[in-house]
């Protein structure tokens, strides 16, 4: 369990460390050429290789970290329970995007990403909606289970919320990552949201809840005995979906604020962020006790499906 623990967290951190050397990259190095000539060999291979492989980078590392984490704190089954759903639909609807232009509107993926799928979709966008889609719903479904209010209601809302959460992460993102000095995507159609279609929100909601309902109903197929892990919560494991959302959504603010995009920002802020931080507030409020014995599942109380 140490070791699990340790590479979790060495993914995560390079996970952050790679998205604040990426951002050097765009937004310093990319428009001023002249900064590489400045650099030592050292300096130049390190942003020659930040440049063409930065950004497949930090989408592995946070796909890994917050794989293994979903494994030590749900169990091996129900991590695959969320990866495999998030990974195969989101792949399916970018697929179906690139190609027809539903349900995100009319859209292709330039370089800079990895190798792309079918020619057309990068292989770490799955990645991306996988992790990022995992802590948002993992925030809604722990801070939603405080309210006793009727399971179906419960988990309608939470996946109704975390769909919310991914999306208001695409609100600040989109607009600056097609519209950069070195865009990573561009808008065939471009629409009256900063360049972005409002169609493309309906296909990030629209996606990322048919997955959220797939895991929702893989995880009531596998219950967790509550009786057994009651005792065990460990709400402070929040902390780490609570850091990676907004590790990412920092760094989409970033791109956007650069690019003098405020509107997506405060949109994000107010859909995204702040129902996050309030989520995890709730989800953390849980009472539990908490023991030096680990648990095989450390989270179960805030988010088991009963």
């Amino acid at each position: 369990m140490k070791q699990l623990v340790i590479a979790e967290r060495v993914c995560l951190i390079g996970h952050i460390v790679s998205m604040v050397f990426g951002l050097v990259g765009i937004l310093i190095v990319v428009p001023n050429a002249q900064v590489i000539l400045n650099l030592s060999e050292v300096g130049q291979t390190a942003m020659q290789w930040s440049m063409a492989g930065g950004g497949v980078v930090y989408m592995i590392l946070g796909a890994v970290g917050v794989f293994l984490y979903a494994t030590r704190t749900l169990g091996l089954g129900r991590a695959l329970a969320f990866l495999l759903p998030s990974v195969f639909i989101s792949l399916g609807s970018e697929l179906l995007g690139t190609s027809t232009g539903f349900p995100f509107g009319h859209y292709s993926y330039l370089s800079g990403l990895g190798y792309k799928i079918a020619g057309l979709v990068p292989f770490t966008i799955p990645l991306s909606w996988f992790y990022l889609g995992f802590v948002s719903y993992l925030l809604a479904r722990a801070g939603l289970e405080v309210d006793k209010k009727p399971n179906l209601w419960r988990h309608i809302s939470a996946i109704a919320l975390g769909a919310l959460l991914l999306t208001s992460w695409d609100f600040v993102l989109d607009p600056a990552m097609s519209q950069t000095s070195l865009p990573f995507w561009y808008w065939q159609q471009p629409g009256p949201f900063f360049g972005m279609p409002y169609q493309n929100f309906a296909g990030w909601l629209g996606t990322s809840a048919v997955f959220m309902t797939v895991t929702a109903l893989l995880w009531r197929n596998n219950p967790i005995n509550w009786d057994r892990y009651l005792r065990w919560a460990l709400p402070t494991q929040l902390n780490i979906p609570l850091a990676v959302y907004l590790s990412n959504f920092a760094f989409a603010t970033v791109m956007s604020l650069t690019a003098g995009f405020f509107v997506p920002v405060l949109l994000g802020l107010l859909l995204g962020v702040t129902p996050a931080v309030l989520l995890w507030l709730k989800g953390s409020s849980i009472p539990g006790q908490v023991s030096t014995e680990q648990p095989e599942i450390s989270v179960a109380r805030v988010i088991a499906v009963k």
